[in-house]
């Protein structure tokens, strides 16, 4: 064989394994191996039938990839945790339990098939840690409300107490403050802005029978808007300041109970 046409013989053949790994290739699930301790690992939900019927993105999205890309950030800050690349999966993927920590936002919107109720309260069972967020009014809450009591049918949703170890792993959270999305800024007459209520805030729980949080509940408030626009000078430092410490706490308390 003449040497120009074994080299590009060669050339071929390394650009077809190179096709081959990148349509194999899935960005969602890239890791950094053995020596990452924390994934964010964002839930893939279908929606309910009458919310975003074919238009635009689904709600599991929302605020993705901008919120996780900011709170890592504030993650290696603020912490010497060392992070993996984020992550979404739906629940019904077996790779699920390789995280044991996964948020889930809008769920006032998710409309949960038998298997992924069933497969929710198997992640759980076995160690890992939900935290929902972004959902707003007694609608939404009902949605979620019963969707947990498909999952838990004999374990209620409860209040947080201040004094409880997820509002105290790290930082001491004082809850009372409101965590708004973007669209429930207001200005004031300083030239800054605050959040206008859309409603009682509600830190709630759902635990075990050993008293682990299995379940942080973010009601009306949007935690993951305070993590996406951290850097955006209208939105108040304080509420992203306190939505980063929320976060940090979870983790913690996901790795440590």
């Amino acid at each position: 064989m003449h040497p120009m046409a074994r080299w590009i013989g060669i050339v071929a053949l390394a650009l077809l394994g190179l096709i081959a790994a990148w349509a194999q290739w899935d960005p969602s699930l890239q890791t950094d191996g053995p020596n990452a301790e924390f994934h964010f690992v964002r839930i893939e939900y279908r929606n309910l039938p009458y919310v975003r019927a074919g238009r635009g993105r689904p709600w599991w999205m929302q605020d993705w990839p901008a919120a996780e890309t900011h709170f890592a950030q504030g993650i290696e800050r603020l912490t010497h945790i060392t992070l993996g690349e984020g992550v979404h999966l739906p629940l019904t993927d077996d790779r699920i339990f390789d995280f044991p920590w996964a948020y889930a936002t809008q769920v006032g919107y998710w409309d949960l098939s038998e298997d992924e109720i069933n497969r929710l309260r198997e992640y759980l069972e076995r160690g890992g840690f939900l935290v929902v967020d972004d959902f707003y009014g007694p609608d939404a809450w009902e949605v979620f409300r019963e969707s947990m009591q498909r999952v838990f049918p004999d374990r209620p949703i409860i209040d947080l107490p201040q004094q409880h170890a997820v509002m105290n792993v790290l930082y001491t959270l004082d809850y009372r403050t409101q965590i708004p999305g973007l669209r429930h800024l207001r200005p004031d007459f300083n030239g800054g802005y605050f959040g206008e209520p859309q409603g009682t805030p509600y830190w709630r729980g759902v635990f075990d029978e050993d008293d682990r949080l299995l379940v942080a509940i973010n009601h009306n408030m949007d935690v993951g808007d305070a993590w996406e626009h951290a850097d955006m000078p209208q939105y108040p430092e304080k509420m992203t300041a306190l939505a980063y410490r929320f976060g940090i706490n979870y983790i913690l308390y996901a790795m440590t109970h």
